[in-house]
């Protein structure tokens, strides 16, 4: 996969902000379904696909490995799985372009295989921590070797009989838990993780809908191994972490009122909705349904006077990727906001802390990092300027919604890589501004 082009947009303030949307489908979810679909018997058939570059790039690994994935909508797919045995030795490295989450789950459920395989991954990719995921694999039996004795892309796998684990995970990653979980479905036996708060729970649920025995319990999860998939029917919901964006930008935005339709609302991964709450944010939640397993609802936001408040602790983990766009909420709120317990920012496709302390405070705003979050007191308003994404599609999203009530407009640098999670994000911000 090429590495982005640096393309600059630039963002113009607006008076106001109002319609309904709908978001692009969650990326997590969409990555699971090409996983679960593979590892399944059976066509499964999904819907609301996210056709970013994350996805496709799990898209074309499975490819590589000899499963047929047919396109047969604008959002929709078939997957023609092969069970838990029927993936086959790919040709060639597999490349998981800026993906941490289609290596570091794809490194799980690899080790189990029968074969050898080496994953790659973009520049960025290539500078991410790897070693988090090894230490519990190889705990299993896993034969796995990267770069930096380990902790850096390209890896190399040798597939192998692995063996049940119980790991008591350092660090709430959904990341971690799910590529031991997937590793634990080529054991005999029973793979257990604990950690020290609850991650995203998308693969246990999506393993339980497929047919897995998954035993969650108070700070943990265990799978019983060599289960019986069976294909589905998945509707993938609206991605939290995109409506995020739309759901701050309604707020701090004069006037505003929107409607973000279909949103899953997990509560591993709803944190946002509760901070923006506690800032004093008007959020409605309509029409709560399930889809394939997982909580959805439509999500109206308007426009709030924010309040800072303190963040950390519990609500983190389930708020993780919206940090950069809580931030910018936090910079336009009446009084100070600290973010703490936070430190997995830093580690993210780039150190969001650094980012968001350096590309806010280019627009006025006052940021201070801390080792593990920042303090920001808030102003009244943000000013126009030059700013750069520093390659990673939430910074880019993030900064736009800063734009839309600044005194000017901003220029953003390198923001072709909203590609990764929200490809028509540009197209949708538009359509949403009044004036």
């Amino acid at each position: 996969m090429s590495e982005h082009k640096l393309e600059t947009r630039i963002i113009k303030p607006v008076k106001s902000l109002r319609g309904e949307i709908f978001v692009p489908g969650d990326k997590s979810i969409s990555h699971r379904s090409i996983m679960l679909g593979s590892l399944a018997e059976g066509t499964t058939r999904v819907s609301g696909f996210l056709m970013g570059e994350d996805n496709l790039s799990t898209w074309k690994a499975f490819e590589s490995m000899g499963i047929d994935i047919r396109q047969t909508g604008q959002t929709e797919l078939e997957i023609d799985g092969k069970g838990l045995d029927g993936l086959s030795e790919p040709g060639n490295v597999l490349d998981c372009g800026n993906s941490g989450t289609t290596m570091r789950l794809m490194s799980g459920l690899l080790a189990g295989q029968s074969f050898f395989s080496v994953l790659t991954g973009d520049q960025y990719l290539r500078r991410r921590p790897m070693k988090r995921v090894f230490t519990p694999l190889n705990a299993m039996g896993a034969r796995i070797w990267g770069r930096d004795g380990g902790e850096r892309a390209p890896l190399a796998i040798q597939g192998t009989d692995l063996r049940p684990t119980t790991y008591a995970s350092p660090v709430a990653s959904a990341q971690v838990k799910s590529a031991i979980l997937l590793a634990g479905l080529s054991v005999e036996g029973q793979t257990t993780v604990t950690e020290p708060h609850l991650s995203r729970d998308h693969s246990e649920r999506m393993l339980a809908y497929f047919g897995a025995e998954v035993r969650p319990f108070t700070g943990g999860v265990s799978l019983v191994g060599r289960p019986h998939l069976a294909a589905q029917e998945v509707l993938i919901p609206g991605d939290i972490s995109s409506a995020a964006f739309f759901m701050v930008a309604g707020l701090v935005t004069p006037g505003a009122e929107l409607l973000i339709r279909n949103v899953g609302i997990n509560p591993t991964r709803s944190g946002i909705i509760d901070i923006l709450t506690a800032m004093g944010g008007q959020i409605e939640l309509l029409d709560l349904r399930e889809q394939s397993g997982e909580p959805v609802a439509d999500v109206l936001v308007r426009y709030s006077r924010l309040k800072g408040i303190e963040i950390g602790g519990d609500v983190v983990p389930r708020a993780i990727d919206e940090f950069p766009v809580v931030s910018v909420a936090a910079a336009l709120a009446e009084g100070t906001t600290i973010i703490r317990d936070a430190e997995e920012l830093r580690v993210k496709e780039t150190d969001r802390i650094a980012a968001m302390v350096s590309e806010l405070g280019k627009l006025g705003a006052q940021v201070e990092a801390r080792r593990d979050g920042m303090v920001i007191k808030g102003v009244e308003q943000l000013k126009g300027g030059k700013v750069s994404s520093c390659g990673d599609h939430r910074i880019a999203m993030s900064l736009a919604v800063a734009a839309l009530s600044a005194d000017g407009p901003v220029s953003i640098e390198d923001t072709a890589c909203t590609e990764t999670s929200f490809p028509n994000f540009w197209q949708i911000l538009e359509g949403a501004g009044e004036g």
